[in-house]
């Protein structure tokens, strides 16, 4: 097997998907727009084309040969918080709720249009480099409960330093509900600011995104439905006082 090589001038996407049709097609057409894209067709060959180089996004399929797409996306989010993109049927909507629970940002239904998995990896790749951006700049950390949200690190810790993990879409919302604690912050502009893009009908992404948060966030020590309240008609809010803690130099 030749190893894919990833170019050092552009953004870097790997598409785990068995269907050969569908990686061609996504490899041309993101490729035409100016992405370095390579394709796997199945948990074997990612990993291959991971031990070459990280690429900056991973668009997923969840129907896969051998370990499927949401494992391989478990796997994937223990260690790392690259931005994920997770292929569903159409007609399965628990499909995108566990692929969100499984650590996926976003999800698209197949058969999906080209344009709007563009806009999807770059509105995902934007938000990556904000962050990114945003974290270089900003060496604080905000404190509440039992926990620590280190903005530089993208880390959440507990009161005795424990890391747990968050994907990139996870940490954004927290951020957000930490800086604007104890307000209620409706869905559609949750999703606005973690997402870059408004809310669709019947979209349960933020829904999903709090009940894991609210797992993570529930160790014995604090309890996270207590900590993150729904409003019911309203929205969803940080019930806590959050403290800032400047560790710039």
């Amino acid at each position: 097997m030749t190893l894919p090589s990833f170019a050092n001038t552009s953004k870097q996407i790997l598409i785990v998907d068995d269907e050969h049709e569908i990686r061609n097609l996504v490899q041309r057409y993101l490729g035409r727009e100016g992405f370095d894209v390579v394709g796997a067709g199945d948990g074997t060959a990612m990993h291959e084309c991971l031990r070459v180089r990280q690429p900056d996004l991973v668009i997923m399929d969840i129907r896969l040969p051998g370990p499927d797409g949401l494992s391989l996306t478990r796997e994937l989010r223990r260690n790392s918080q690259i931005p994920i993109i997770m292929l569903t049927s159409k007609k399965e909507i628990m499909d995108r709720v566990i692929g969100l629970e499984s650590g996926a940002d976003d999800y698209l239904a197949k058969p999906f249009d080209l344009r709007e998995l563009l806009a999807r990896v770059e509105a995902l790749l934007r938000r990556s480099e904000e962050g990114r951006t945003t974290g270089a700049n900003n060496r604080g950390v905000l404190c509440f409960s039992n926990w620590e949200l280190d903005i530089g690190r993208r880390e959440l810790r507990d009161s005795a330093g424990n890391e747990t993990t968050l994907s990139a879409a996870e940490f954004d919302l927290l951020k957000v509900l930490a800086e604007n604690a104890n307000q209620v912050l409706n869905r559609d502009f949750l999703l606005q600011v973690t997402r870059g893009r408004p809310t669709m009908p019947f979209d349960r992404t933020i829904d999903v995104r709090i009940g894991h948060l609210r797992r993570r966030l529930s160790n014995g020590v604090t309890d996270g439905k207590q900590l993150l309240k729904t409003v019911r008609g309203a929205g969803y809010m940080l019930a806590s006082e959050v403290t800032y803690k400047d560790l710039a130099v």
